[in-house]
C-alpha cells in the first residue's frame, strides 16, 4: 500500500486525538479558517509527541510516508530526523507526510516559522535522551522546547502574537505541561521517563520505586501537591492573557486556562494520588472553570 493511498488514514489516526486532550484544540465557534490553521498545527504537534512517544500506529505507513526504510521505522531518532526534514520542506518544498503537506498552506497564509515547530522535534528528541530532571529549572526548560511553541502557535495563527502576550502564554502552556505529567507519573514511569525534579523528590522522600506503587504514599501525594500548587500558580500568572484579547479567542485562552484549572482540580479531588491512573475533569468542571477564568477570577 502506497503512502498516498494511506494519507486519509494517517491523517485521520492523528487528528481524531484532538478530542481526548485537557484542552480545546479548535472549538467549533472559532471562524472556519482559525479552526482548520489549529488543527493543522495540531496534527504537527500530536505527530511529533507520538514519534517520540513510540506511539504511532501500527503498520509503519508514517515511516513510510516520511521516507524512512522499515528496517529502521522502529527507530524514534531516525523518525524524528526524517520528520524535521520533512518539516523543512513545508517552507522550501513539498513536504511527503499527509500531516505536513496540510500544514503548508497554513505555514505560508500565517507567515509561520519553523523555529516553533523544530522546539517540538527538539522536545522529543530531548525525550529519546533524557529520562531524569535535577531541577524545576530543568523541567522549565524542557517546557520552553516540548509545550510553550504551541501556544505561540496559536497566537501567531490568530495573528495576536505580542512579546507580553508570549510571555503570559509561556506560563500558562508550561502550567498545562506540569499539569499532563502529573496525571500521567505512571503512564511516564512505564516509558522509564520521570518529571518530577529530582530535587524536590529528595525534598519530599520520594524513591522511584514509590512511583511504581498501585497508590500513593502520603510522600507522593505530599510532592504532587506541591507540584500541582506550582502548575496553578503558573496559570494565575498567565491568566491576564484571556483579558488582554477579545471576541472568540478569548473564549478559546479560556478554554486552555480553565482546562488546566480543571485538572488541578481533579488531581487534588483524588487526593493527589495520581497513581492509579490521570484524573480527569467533568465536563461540569470545566465549564464552571471556564466562566470563572472569563470572569477574571482565579
Amino acid at each position: 500500500m502506497t503512502a498516498t493511498r494511506t494519507a486519509p488514514d494517517l491523517e485521520r489516526a492523528t487528528l481524531d486525538k484532538a478530542a481526548s486532550e485537557n484542552f480545546p484544540v479548535a472549538p467549533f465557534f472559532l471562524p472556519r479558517a482559525w479552526r482548520d490553521d489549529l488543527m493543522a498545527v495540531y496534527g504537527f504537534a500530536r505527530l511529533v509527541d507520538d514519534i517520540g512517544d513510540g506511539d504511532l500506529a501500527p503498520g509503519g505507513a508514517d515511516a513510510r510516508a516520511l521516507g524512512v526504510p522499515a528496517a529502521e521505522a522502529g527507530d524514534r531518532l531516525v523518525l524524528l530526523d526524517a520528520f524535521e526534514a520533512d518539516l523543512r520542506r513545508v517552507f522550501d518544498g513539498t513536504p511527503r507526510h499527509p500531516l505536513l503537506r496540510r500544514l503548508q498552506p497554513t505555514a505560508r497564509r500565517r507567515s509561520l516559522t519553523p523555529e516553533p515547530f523544530l522546539g517540538l522535534i527538539a522536545a522529543n528528541r530531548q525525550d529519546q535522551l533524557v529520562r531524569r530532571y535535577e531541577t524545576y529549572d530543568d523541567l522549565l526548560a524542557y517546557c520552553e522546547l516540548s509545550a510553550n511553541p504551541v501556544g505561540r502557535l496559536v497566537l501567531a495563527v490568530t495573528g495576536t502574537a505580542t512579546p507580553e502576550r508570549i510571555r503570559l502564554s509561556d506560563s500558562i502552556c508550561t502550567a498545562l505541561q506540569i499539569v499532563e505529567h502529573l496525571q500521567d507519573v505512571a503512564e511516564d514511569l512505564g516509558r522509564d521517563r520521570i518529571y518530577l525534579p529530582a530535587q524536590d523528590m529528595k525534598r519530599f522522600h520520594v524513591q522511584e520505586t514509590d512511583l511504581a506503587a498501585k497508590i500513593a504514599s502520603a510522600s507522593v501525594r505530599a510532592l504532587v501537591a506541591y507540584e500541582a500548587q506550582r502548575a496553578r500558580d503558573l496559570l494565575n500568572e498567565g491568566a491576564p492573557l484571556v483579558g488582554s484579547v477579545h471576541g472568540r479567542l478569548k473564549l478559546l485562552l479560556a478554554g486552555f486556562v480553565a482546562g488546566g484549572r480543571a485538572a488541578v482540580r481533579a488531581i487534588a479531588a483524588a487526593e493527589y494520588d495520581v497513581l492509579p491512573g490521570p484524573p480527569k475533569p467533568g465536563k461540569v468542571q470545566l465549564l464552571r472553570e471556564a466562566g470563572a477564568t472569563l470572569r477574571g477570577e482565579g
